[in-house]
């Protein structure tokens, strides 16, 4: 199995119909889960934001911000 990170934690939200029918038509235009593809948004939205994802770590962490 190798690197495969085990996902043992459960999130429980809401979305409106239309959100919840967006974030459908966004997975299967990838091919993912529902669940892949709000793994995939969070990934792309900590690199766009500069928030480090650590392997092996439960939470991400932020980058350091720089004052200026």
């Amino acid at each position: 199995m190798g690197d495969v990170e085990r996902k043992t934690e459960t999130v429980n939200l809401r979305l409106s119909p239309k959100m919840k029918e967006l974030l459908r038509m966004a997975a299967e235009r990838e091919h993912r889960t529902l669940s892949n593809m709000i793994e995939a948004l969070v990934l792309d939205y900590c690199e766009s934001k500069g928030i480090a994802v650590e392997q092996g770590r439960k939470a991400p962490l932020r980058a350091a911000k720089t004052k200026g």
